[in-house]
């Protein structure tokens, strides 16, 4: 791929994500590198730390947690716990190695997913799976931001944050998810109006933020629509509810992330540092320290001019 690219971030119109505000400094209190060294640190609780640390997603770790799997300190860890990156973890007998906040490096990358690909890590049935075409990381694992449909393709972002992608997943947040729609059939303006009002769906109601012709010909129309919610086939069966077919559905944006034109089917692509950065502060979310390492063996290599990888 091109080594210039555009951005594949972009400012949304109006804040998304809604979070507290950040609570006032008190009086008093140090700043600079004085006061973080002062400052000890926070702790975090036990499940979602390992999740940050990319085991597994927060479910998955309390699951484990209650089945006895983990242990802090030598002594099985308990639902609830809190920790730090100062206290040894193992997950069934295996180290698990948490650094502090403000050190942990985030990496978020985006993938072109196809038709005919499913988002798991195993498939008993052999089907291809989106884990097979991401690079392998030491220490950490990729974090899928939610799923898309095996018929559907489109824009996936993965991190090795678990915070990160829960604040892009969680409906509280209502971050907004963009898809090219083409139906089959007519949509009146009958039909335009209670996708927007709410239709029934059997796990509740569910309703489309927006909805634009996106143009098309004969009897298969394009439509761009955003939704708020990540259910389970929810753009499929919001159509399905008013009576039209989709008979092709693409993810172009989720919250501030685009899908870049020239990311092709089955193409990755890496966000650069300012682009995490970018994406971690429209989350609302701290930035990791990014100052540079002291030169020795562990420092990492400054690639040769002309022999930059691809992504």
């Amino acid at each position: 791929m091109p080594s210039r690219r555009r951005s594949p971030l972009r400012p949304p119109s109006k804040p998304v994500i809604r979070t507290p505000a950040a609570a006032e400094p008190a009086a008093g209190k140090p700043s600079g590198r004085l006061a973080r060294q002062a400052e000890p640190e926070e702790q975090v609780r036990l499940h979602k730390a390992l999740a940050d640390a990319g085991v597994g997603s927060r479910r998955e770790m309390e699951a484990w947690i209650a089945e006895g799997r983990v242990t802090v300190n030598g002594e099985t860890a308990q639902v609830g716990q809190r920790v730090t990156s100062n206290d040894v973890i193992k997950v069934s007998g295996r180290r698990v190695y948490l650094r502090a906040p403000e050190t942990k490096r985030i990496r978020v990358l985006i993938y072109h997913k196809q038709e005919g690909e499913i988002v798991s890590r195993d498939d008993p049935k052999g089907r291809a799976t989106v884990f097979e075409q991401l690079p392998k990381i030491r220490g950490a694992k990729w974090v899928s931001v939610g799923r898309l449909d095996f018929n559907t393709e489109g824009l996936m972002i993965f991190t090795t944050s678990g915070e990160l992608a829960n604040r892009l997943m969680h409906p509280r947040f209502e971050v907004e998810r963009e898809y090219a729609v083409r139906v089959l059939g007519e949509l009146t303006p009958e039909m335009q109006r209670q996708l927007l009002d709410g239709v029934e769906l059997e796990d509740g109601e569910a309703r489309v933020e927006s909805l634009a012709e996106a143009g098309g010909e004969g009897a298969n129309r394009w439509w761009r629509v955003v939704i708020k919610e990540g259910r389970y086939r929810e753009v499929r069966r919001l159509f399905d509810a008013v009576g039209v077919k989709v008979s092709r559905l693409i993810r172009t944006r989720y919250g501030s992330v685009a899908l870049p034109p020239q990311l092709k089917r089955g193409q990755k692509h890496e966000l650069d540092e300012t682009e995490v950065k970018r994406l971690l502060r429209w989350a609302d979310m701290p930035i990791p320290d990014s100052r540079p390492r002291p030169p020795g063996r562990n420092a990492p290599r400054t690639p040769a001019p002309g022999r930059r990888g691809k992504p």
